[in-house]
């Protein structure tokens, strides 16, 4: 997968992300094709000159022949071959070549003046800025956090119900990652005759509208990822989270995935939350401090109630949740539930994330025509230094034009009055401050300064983690007491 280990240089077929501007990043799956072509708002970049090149090239826009322009050649490139083939078919001529040029694709006839893209692999982060959004996502500062919070690593296996668009989705992958499984799924490690047999990291993602699921599962077959992540159209809130597989006698059977780390971005989690559990839920009982309503959902099916309970979670680790809720109605509601259910080291989190603009202030006449900088006056001395040297060149530019009307260079009415070839002072001035800036570091020059942005990027959300220790029963005590 591109997302876990990209190639060196950029290949046909596979992802790349076009960096036009902080944020502004276009995805686009490279390709061979000869007319293949990303039209963007900095510049036309056909692939034939993104491919080939190591990531984070910088590669400029193509200046190309209109499509108009190219259709019109064809056609009277077709008039006169048709009218060379009708005079001088006799003569045997090859129009073979001919044809060859009206095929050669794009005409790029130079680098364009709109601007320049950077090339880079894909990753998680900017995957989340350009992926298209078919529900609202979760973005990178609220992820990174739940997948530290949730402990994450390498050979975990995560339950993410409400995949949406995915932005999680490609996180965990990257997360979990320590292996892709062999060709009959085998989870092995190693060669030789002693296999060191080991977990692979899993993500099971369970996403209740069909389509959206449907999509996801595309994406993540281009992306590589469709060996680490499982996606699933299904009701959490009725059928859980356990997995359905075919056995060779066509039967369905149910497998528990062992979850460590769970993720539920739905409208109503308590009501998942039954599902979560090592031990059967009650049937005629439900917790004491539920509404209503949680009381009626939290019934068990009466087919499920007839059916061996399977949990999906880890029998020997603790397992680490996290909700993601817009509202602190339904925080209350699944803390409640949380509780009521053995789940311990409840906590809410809010992430509000900012960025900070970091940037060199740069303050006097010497930035003058530098973008981003103040040409102004920084002190008192080089005002006055500057209304000096204004002072003395309207001077010596009015004895100039004295002593040339003097000596009869400039005749009366003529416009110019002999400026042509003469420089004016600004021009002067800023053709030495070019030279000047020319042997400055201006990178290290002025003051180090930071603002941060006006407004929240990002949609406003609670996150409430939990803990769900590892089961202990007598035969566990008894084991921990001889040791």
């Amino acid at each position: 997968s591109p997302f876990l280990h990209p190639p060196t240089l950029t290949t046909s077929g596979s992802l790349a992300l076009l960096h036009l501007r902080r944020d502004l990043i276009t995805p686009t799956i490279l390709s061979s094709d000869k007319d293949a072509i990303c039209n963007t708002r900095f510049g036309n970049y056909p692939h034939s000159t993104l491919l080939g090149l190591p990531w984070g090239s910088q590669v400029l826009a193509s200046k190309l022949l209109q499509d108009r322009q190219r259709q019109k050649n064809k056609k009277s490139k077709k008039r006169k071959r048709d009218d060379a083939e009708d005079g001088d078919q006799d003569n045997g001529r090859d129009t073979q070549g001919q044809d060859e040029e009206d095929d050669d694709g794009l005409v790029i006839l130079g680098a364009a003046a709109s601007g320049f893209t950077h090339i880079l692999p894909p990753t998680p982060e900017l995957w989340t800025q350009s992926l298209p959004h078919r529900t609202q996502v979760v973005y990178t500062p609220d992820y990174s956090y739940i997948l530290q919070r949730l402990r994450a690593r390498p050979g975990s296996v995560v339950i993410e119900a409400g995949a949406g668009s995915g932005s999680f989705t490609h996180a965990a992958c990257r997360a979990v990652f320590n292996g892709y499984p062999g060709a009959n799924g085998d989870e092995t490690n190693g060669s030789g005759p002693t296999k060191e047999r080991r977990k692979l990291g899993k993500v099971h993602s369970f996403e209740y509208h069909e389509p959206r699921a449907n999509q996801l599962r595309e994406e993540l077959g281009v992306h590589g990822l469709e060996n680490i992540v499982q996606v699933t159209h299904r009701d959490v809130y009725e059928n859980g989270f356990n997995i359905t597989s075919a056995d060779d006698d066509a039967q369905t059977s149910i497998k528990s995935p062992e979850a460590t780390a769970i993720f539920l971005d739905l409208p109503a989690p308590w009501l998942a939350l039954r599902h979560l559990t090592r031990t059967p839920p009650p049937s005629s009982s439900t917790p004491s401090n539920s509404t209503p309503q949680v009381q009626a959902d939290s019934q068990p099916d009466p087919q499920a109630s007839s059916k061996p309970f399977v949990s999906p979670l880890s029998p020997v680790h603790s397992v680490h949740i996290c909700t993601f809720s817009p509202c602190i109605e339904q925080v209350q509601r699944t803390v409640s539930t949380l509780r009521d259910l053995g789940w311990t080291d409840i906590d809410m989190v809010e992430l509000a994330h900012r960025r900070i603009d970091v940037r060199r202030e740069r303050v006097g006449y010497a930035e003058e025509g530098e973008r981003h900088a103040n040409p102004t006056a920084a002190t008192v001395e080089e005002a006055v230094e500057r209304l000096r040297n204004t002072k003395a060149a309207e001077t010596a530019t009015r004895t100039r034009l004295k002593d040339a009307e003097a000596s009869g260079m400039i005749q009366r009415g003529q416009k110019g009055g002999g400026k042509e070839g003469v420089r004016t002072a600004k021009e002067r001035r800023m053709a030495e401050m070019q030279e000047e800036r020319e042997k400055r570091k201006a990178w290290k020059e002025g003051r180090l300064v930071s603002r941060t942005e006006g407004e929240l990027k990002g949609h406003t959300s609670y996150l409430v983690f939990a803990v769900l220790p590892v089961q202990w029963d007598e035969e566990k005590e008894e084991r921990a007491r001889k040791r």
